[in-house]
């Protein structure tokens, strides 16, 4: 009985043994699993916001690759050329385009939009107006044009003739001076934007109503006085030259809206 005692004791304390040795392997296993917890933890779950953010866009079902400008930013905006429709109109300015600032930009500018053949028929009439004005002078003040008294050319015998008076009352230059006047009006930038028909009629009329004047004082002048006045030789020639314009534009150039014309 002793010795089955002894043996009973001896398998106990041999399970006691093994129990011992395997709870302190599982505490050892324990411990290390423990202990390598935060090695992974250090090694898989760093944060790295870099790595994230690209995998979270190449896992991304509705991500796009990166464009030439976002890569490129504001250098390659800065860089790109304006577009041609904006180009152009940087280049060729519209004809409705603001009159200049300054003083002599906008007194030139209506005449810009004018064309040769009105402006040549304003200038012809502010010419006339001056030649007028200096034998209207003449004529009050009792002296002599500035030309040649003698033979032919006397303008002065021209200018003292019984012809220089209208019906005895008006000197015919200041007649020529209120036809002047109203033929500057008429053929100024502004007088040219107004394409009314009437209009155009009146200028049309003017002037060949002041052609007709001018056949009868060449006529005086050649026939009745035996003498020609350069002056007034010279307001004829300004006078038949925007008759000649004027029948030449109602005949064969139909009159076209300038820029900015009122219909």
């Amino acid at each position: 009985m002793a010795g089955q005692g002894t043996s009973a004791g001896g398998s106990n304390g041999a399970r006691s043994g093994a129990g011992g040795a395997r709870s302190s392997s599982s505490a050892r296993s324990g411990t290390g699993n423990r202990q390598s917890t935060p090695r992974n933890r250090s090694g898989n779950g760093s944060k790295n916001p870099g790595a994230r953010s690209a995998t979270a866009v190449a896992a991304s079902p509705t991500a796009k690759p990166p464009t030439a400008r976002s890569r490129g930013g504001a250098a390659s905006a800065a860089a790109k050329p304006a577009p041609p429709q904006r180009a152009a109109a940087q280049v060729t300015a519209p004809a409705g385009a603001a009159a200049p600032a300054s003083l002599l930009g906008r007194a030139w500018w209506p005449f810009r939009t004018m064309g040769a053949a009105p402006f040549i028929t304003f200038l012809l009439s502010l010419y006339g107006i001056g030649a007028s004005i200096y034998l209207t002078y003449t004529h009050y003040a009792g002296v002599a044009p500035v030309c040649s008294n003698n033979g032919t050319f006397n303008c002065e015998a021209v200018t003292t003739s019984t012809q220089s008076m209208v019906f005895g009352v008006f000197p015919v230059a200041v007649l020529g001076l209120a036809f002047y006047l109203f033929m500057a009006a008429i053929n100024s930038p502004w007088g040219w934007r107004l394409t009314q028909p009437l209009i155009g009629r009146v200028r049309l009329g003017s002037v060949i109503v002041g052609m007709c004047f001018v056949l009868y004082l060449v006529y005086a002048e050649v026939i009745q006085i035996n003498a020609i006045c350069l002056w007034c030789t010279s307001v004829h020639i300004a006078t038949f030259l925007i008759f000649v314009i004027l029948v030449y534009r109602a005949a064969f150039a139909p009159a076209k809206l300038p820029p900015g014309a009122q219909s």
